[in-house]
């Protein structure tokens, strides 16, 4: 296991997301082993929404996320907030989609997020 400060599933496989779209199994494949940003809600346009990194591990049910926090002031607030269990959802940003109709075949996965909800239910934190 990855030295973390938390982990969990970034996205699951074959699961209805709340774009109407399923990720279906090795869409990420060549992510495994990729090192991510971790920031706030998708905000990837903003150097002080950057948290820290995670590590892709790419798994038969989907892609699993070893999150490390920096020592910046917005990192160490994410992790009090991780480490209570006030904030629990994570959610991808992806590009270079392919889909056969709405299911996702292929990606690249660009950032991991720390979100109120995100889009997938099964994309939660369950380490920390």
């Amino acid at each position: 296991m990855v030295k973390c400060d938390f982990s969990g599933y970034a996205t699951r496989n074959d699961l209805l997301c709340g774009d109407g779209r399923t990720i279906r199994k090795d869409a990420f494949k060549e992510n495994d082993g990729c090192e991510v940003p971790l920031v706030w809600n998708h905000e990837h346009n903003d150097p002080n929404a950057v948290l820290g990194h995670a590590i892709l591990e790419n798994r038969d049910d989907g892609v699993y996320a070893y999150g490390v926090f920096n020592d910046t002031e917005q990192g160490q607030t994410a992790k009090k907030l991780v480490q209570n269990g006030d904030v629990r959802s994570l959610s991808i940003w992806a590009n270079q989609l392919k889909h056969i109709g709405k299911d996702v075949i292929h990606g690249n996965i660009r950032e991991l997020s720390l979100v109120l909800a995100g889009a997938n239910p099964g994309a939660y934190v369950d380490f920390v």
